[in-house]
């Protein structure tokens, strides 16, 4: 006979080590203080879910700035191929994207939690939703059962603690995990946002709140003039500042600079070198020769960005195109090559995708995800120190630690 577990959160990592639990035979419990499983990975990749990356485990561990290297057994015990093979067994299609990313042949993030719902119906696993776990329940340093919220008790032999991060709370991600944790003598690292949209100092940037821009350069450079990440791709302007996925991957690489003292530089025409660009801007020039210069960006940039463009390039918006001179000119291609934004801060972690920070990986063994200093404890998922870059490198973490727990515990 098996033993007696309790998993607490249905997320990712909870799922998969519920139903690995029960499928190696224990007596598995699963409880969710939301209405329903697998709340986060609906909203993931903009509800479409991208689920890991196809590239190799070394690649994976370089994705992960937040403790990599804590990760190999878990990855070499339940890989991205072995979570890919597992989908497909339980009769979910995937595709590969750009970068990488594989997402379900659906588009649908829903699909991929009702295959993980199938994978846990086919085990027997007990799931128990609206049910908040408080307090994890332990004697002489080993795990004795878990307290719910309505004062009612399970007890068990061992615990999966997988309640996800503090970021996103709509999904039910409100840090309780760490209190459970903390609770039990685990040391908590500092909780800080990332995948994060940015906040800059420039007053101006109200005035672009909406605009998308596609195919465009960003470059994050320190006050020493370091380049610290480069990317292409989409990126969003809001009220406080910049967001999309551009945006989201460079904040983890300014977190510990505390999102300060950095300067965001984007290319909006990295197609075009300088020089091609000026032959362009022109050509414009001379098709619009007797229109007033705030009248002839039309067709190089998008509407909401002309005035800001004009009164970074100093050029006066009432000035007649023919009367530019080859300097003005050479300073406007220079401000759409240098686009510069003064980075100030990160929105909260409420708005963030990913929690830095977490259950100190020291106190884990990364062979088992037992924990150090309670027996019959292991860990999984965003709860602890572990954190990665976008590109289906985060929802990989928490299907291999839960994986890794479910096998042990």
């Amino acid at each position: 006979m098996g033993k007696k577990v309790v998993v607490i959160g249905g997320g990712p990592a909870g799922i998969i080590a519920a139903g690995k639990a029960a499928e190696l035979g224990n007596d598995v419990t699963l409880l969710e203080k939301n209405d329903k499983l697998g709340k986060k990975i609906l909203i993931s990749g903009k509800g479409r879910c991208n689920i890991t990356n196809n590239i190799d485990i070394e690649g994976l561990i370089e994705n992960i700035p937040g403790n990599g290297n804590f990760l190999y057994s878990a990855f070499y015990t339940f890989s991205n191929t072995d979570l890919i093979d597992f989908l497909h067994k339980y009769g979910l299609e995937t595709k590969v994207e750009r970068g990488g990313r594989i997402f379900p042949v659906s588009d649908r993030a829903k699909d991929v939690v009702d295959t993980l719902a199938k994978y846990l119906k086919d085990n027997k696993v007990n799931i128990q939703l609206n049910s908040q776990v408080t307090e994890i329940l332990a004697k002489n340093g080993a795990v004795t059962g878990v307290l719910l919220k309505n004062g009612r008790k399970f007890e068990c032999d061992s615990v999966v603690l997988s309640t996800g991060g503090a970021s996103y709370p709509g999904t039910g991600s409100t840090g309780d995990g760490y209190k459970i944790a903390r609770k039990l003598g685990h040391e908590i690292i500092k909780l800080r946002p990332s995948l994060v949209p940015l906040v800059v100092t420039e007053k101006w940037i109200g005035e672009l709140q909406g605009l998308s821009l596609k195919n465009v350069e960003a470059t994050l450079i320190n006050e020493k003039g370091k380049k610290l990440y480069q990317d292409f791709g989409e990126m969003l302007f809001t009220h406080y500042g910049v967001s999309g996925p551009i945006i989201l991957s460079s904040s983890r690489h300014i977190l510990d600079y505390d999102f300060k003292g950095v300067t965001l530089v984007i290319d909006l025409k990295p197609a075009l070198a300088e020089e091609k660009l000026d032959e362009r801007i022109q050509r414009d020039f001379e098709k619009f020769s007797r229109k007033q210069f705030k009248n002839s960006l039309d067709e190089l940039l998008p509407q909401k960005l002309i005035p800001v463009i004009i009164r970074l390039s100093d050029i006066s918006p009432d000035k007649f195109v023919n009367q530019i001179t080859k300097e003005e000119r050479r300073n406007l291609v220079k401000v759409l090559k240098n686009f510069k934004l003064t980075i100030d801060g990160a929105r909260p972690i409420e708005e963030a995708i990913v929690t830095a920070g977490g259950i100190s990986t020291n106190e884990i063994n990364p062979s088992t995800m037992e924990s150090k200093l309670v027996k019959g404890l292991y860990l999984a998922g965003e709860v602890i120190d572990v954190d990665a870059y976008t590109g289906g490198f985060n929802l990989t973490i928490a299907f291999s630690t839960g994986y890794l727990a479910g096998m042990n515990c």
